[in-house]
This record gives structure tokens, C-alpha cells and sequence, in this order.
């Protein structure tokens, strides 16, 4: 059985505004960064713990945030593709709260990481003379810093959901292509996720591991919300 929306399920009501407010603190961020008095990417993109520019209030505004117009347009098709069918298939209210819920579980994930890796470097930091801690000391600052933003951790979530409430459902990416099913599809980013996140590769900027942790989140979710219908698998 195919999952079809109907013509009004298109564009679900929580879908929408999601789009809507990410769009609009994207046009902040291109058009209002070097107007304001302070920084929007150090104020709302989540930072380690560590840092010193970390404010509990990220772990949320980090997911409405995005680097670039790729990254937007990416992760808002994707949101909608999927999110769409979950929306539907959970309504509105529990959907948000699916949606926020696999976010935190991204960041929280990325941010456990964050801080074994950073916490090596701290203690190697103050191993080291005085002159060399000098030498040392931007990198370091630079590291705490970084910033993560974007709802690709949220979207992997919502991903895992579609794959888990319709595993044999379609998507066609190209008239070229075959078809492919997404619990395929999922499946395919999941191994992708886990591959380049062994290999942390040091010019990759993709959070990896927020992937992971957010499709994780999502399966948990999906499987313990439907845990008595597993009779309809579409």
C-alpha cells in the first residue's frame, strides 16, 4: 500500500510554519548580521559546553539557523518530503513535539561528543609550557567557539519516522533512476553517517554525529508512539 496525502495534507499546518520561520531567521541572518550589536551566530548557534559563548536556550534556536542557501534548501525539501507524511500520520501537535524532541536528542548527542574530543585537548592544553600554551591558545579558543546550526538532526529524526511508519513507500530522485523505497534510502544515510563520522575527517563541517543522534531519537520515538499498531506498515 502506497501512503498517499490528499491535495489539503500537502502542506501540513506545523510543516508550514516550520518552513516559514526558518526562511525568516535565514533572511535575519543574510540581511541583518552586520547591523546588529551582537552576533547572531555566537548568540544562537549551539557551542560545546565548554565554550564560553554556550547558552542553554541553542540546544533550541540552533535548529531554525543555517550556514548557507544549499544547507536551507536541503534540509526545509527534506523536511517537508518526510515530514510531511509524519504530520499527517501523527497530527500536528504530537508531530511538533516529535520534531523538537529529535532536535534535542541531535544536539545533545553532538554535544556529548563535543565535549570528550574538546576535553582532550583542554587537558593537553595545560600539559604543555607556557610559551607553547601562547602558540596554542587560538587554536583552542577557535575550537571551543565552532558553532553548530542548522535542522538536519531534526530532519534525520522525522527521516527515521517515514521509515519506520511507511518502510515501502517510494521516492523517485530522478526519471533516470529507479525508484527506491525509503527504509532503502534511510538505511543508505544512516551507513553514510556512521562511515564519515569514523572517519572525522578535518575538513569535514558536517555534524555527523547530530545525524546519527537525531535518527536515533526519531526510530526510539516512532517505535514506542506506535508500539501497539505495528499491524500497518505501509
Amino acid at each position: 500500500m502506497q501512503f498517499r496525502p490528499t491535495r489539503f495534507e500537502i502542506l501540513p499546518v506545523v510543516i508550514k510554519n516550520l518552513l516559514i520561520i526558518n526562511g525568516l531567521v535565514f533572511l535575519a541572518e543574510i540581511t541583518l548580521s552586520e547591523k546588529l550589536p551582537f552576533s547572531l551566530m555566537d548568540t544562537f548557534a549551539l557551542h560545546t559546553w565548554q565554550s564560553q559563548l554556550f547558552k542553554p536556550w541553542q540546544l533550541l534556536t540552533h535548529m531554525f539557523m543555517h550556514a548557507n542557501t544549499d544547507h536551507i534548501i536541503s534540509n526545509m525539501f527534506n523536511l517537508w518530503l518526510f515530514g510531511s507524511m509524519v504530520e499527517n500520520y501523527l497530527g500536528s501537535k504530537r508531530f511538533l513535539s516529535f520534531y523538537i524532541i529529535c532536535g534535542l536528542g541531535a544536539a545533545l548527542c553532538h554535544m556529548g561528543v563535543l565535549y570528550f574530543e574538546n576535553e582532550g585537548l583542554i587537558k593537553e592544553f595545560y600539559s604543555l609550557s607556557a610559551i607553547d600554551q601562547t602558540k596554542y591558545q587560538a587554536f583552542l579558543t577557535l575550537r571551543l567557539n565552532a558553532a553548530t546550526l542548522g535542522a538536519s538532526g531534526a530532519v534525520m529524526g522525522i527521516l527515521l519516522s517515514a521509515a519506520y511508519f511507511f518502510p515501502n513507500s517510494t521516492l523517485w530522485f530522478s526519471i533516470f533512476l529507479p525508484p527506491i523505497k525509503i527504509k532503502w534510502a534511510a538505511a543508505f544515510l544512516i551507513v553514510q553517517d556512521l562511515y564519515m563520522a569514523h572517519l572525522n575527517s578535518a575538513g569535514d563541517n558536517v555534524a555527523h554525529v547530530a545525524h546519527l543522534g537525531g535518527a536515533l531519537v526519531g526510530f526510539l520515538l516512532a517505535y514506542f508512539w506506535n508500539k501497539n499498531n505495528r499491524q500497518t506498515f505501509y
